[in-house]
């Protein structure tokens, strides 16, 4: 995957401005209507496009400038830059105002209407997240009419040209010297007027429709980022279907620290056993994070010691390999000891030659209290 900048060809500190004079120069170059049926045109016109939709948003740049692509991912964008635009016509509707400068309106003329874009919230548990899952949401969009074909109109009859606007959608008056254009107020900037309206639909050519969906939730998500499902939005009459955004709510596990694609395991040990070492058990990703695994610790272990254990984290979105695990040891001190325990630390203490230790209680014949 390229370096944004180097897609635009730009220096890292450009400005808005050259951002957007940088894209309109290649957007023109690779424009489909320059050069229809090119794939590695088209290819490299969604590659520009991606590149400027990131750079020319503030967060997206600052994110994408201290992290890379792994920034993006990790900013609650989606799965990654890979998720951007996949066709053309994404690419029109979102940058409809700029290619209208660019092209004079040619190419947003030629769009098809689209349909709203929906978002459904997903709940995820850790284990999920960690290594992906398929889930069903359930989603309410409106669909084209079966009983009109989406026309609107009923069976056997068809919309006819609104005579208001030509079937322009947008009308023209004067006001003062100067001319405004709005939308048509008779059509609605539908361009078409329906006499005989479809009973199913009311003249709308859509319906709503319940439905359950399968979403595949790639391994190695993150709590607050996003799936855009494309196609599965609202669907538009006689246009195109929007898509669908699944925010994902990921639960945490209390065993389990997450930073990016790393976690933190803490384990509490002894300071007996801190001190003279051993093996210890902790818990793992592996096992649909259920796994155990056996660690070495080293003699004199202090508190805060870390174990690496390195491509045991989380796995990368879209990518291989794993993050890395770091084992922490939190020593355990105990409040209470017995008489015998006492005795032996009183032992160490003295062998060790510690100085200032609280010195044994005593009873009142000179016995000491056990």
């Amino acid at each position: 995957m390229r370096d944004l900048y180097e897609v635009l060809g730009v220096e890292r500190g450009a400005s808005p401005a050259d951002l957007k004079k940088a894209y309109r120069r290649l957007a023109q170059q690779f424009h489909p209507d320059k050069c229809g049926g090119d794939k590695e045109a088209e290819e490299k016109f969604k590659e520009a496009a991606n590149a400027y939709q990131i750079l020319s948003d503030d967060d997206q740049r600052s994110l994408y400038d201290r992290y890379g692509f792994d920034g993006i991912r990790r900013g609650g964008g989606g799965p990654g830059p890979g998720a951007g635009f996949s066709n053309v016509e994404d690419i029109f509707s979102a940058f409809g105002d700029l290619f209208g400068d660019f092209f004079g309106g040619r190419s947003s003329g030629k769009r098809q209407p689209r349909g709203a874009d929906l978002r459904v919230d997903l709940e995820l548990t850790f284990a999920e997240a960690v290594w992906g899952s398929s889930k069903d949401v359930k989603v309410t969009r409106a669909i084209g009419c079966a009983k009109c074909s989406g026309s609107g109109a009923a069976p056997g009859s068809k919309p006819e040209v609104c005579k208001t606007c030509q079937g322009k959608g947008q009308v023209v008056h004067s006001q003062g010297f100067f001319m405004v254009q709005s939308t048509c107020p008779h059509c609605r900037g539908a361009g078409k007027q329906i006499k005989d309206p479809c009973e199913e639909c009311r003249g709308r050519g859509l319906i709503p429709e319940t439905t359950t969906l399968q979403v595949s939730v790639p391994a190695g998500v993150d709590d607050g980022q996003t799936l855009r499902i494309a196609g599965k939005g609202e669907s538009a009459p006689n246009g195109t279907t929007g898509h669908l955004y699944v925010v994902l709510h990921v639960q945490g596990d209390e065993r389990f620290k997450r930073d990016g694609d790393d976690i933190l395991t803490e384990v509490p040990v002894s300071f007996v056993k801190a001190a003279l070492g051993g093996e210890i058990e902790v818990y793992t990703l592996d096992d649909n994070c259920n796994g155990v695994a056996t660690v070495e610790l080293k003699p004199g272990t202090q508190p805060g010691d870390v174990i690496v254990r390195r491509g045991e984290g989380i796995p990368h979105v879209g990518e291989r390999g794993r993050g890395d695990q770091v084992i922490q040891f939190k020593v355990e001190i105990p409040k209470k000891l017995s008489a015998r325990q006492e005795e032996l630390l009183r032992e160490l203490a003295t062998e060790l030659n510690e100085d200032g230790v609280r010195p044994e209680k005593r009873g009142l014949f000179g016995r000491s209290k056990k």
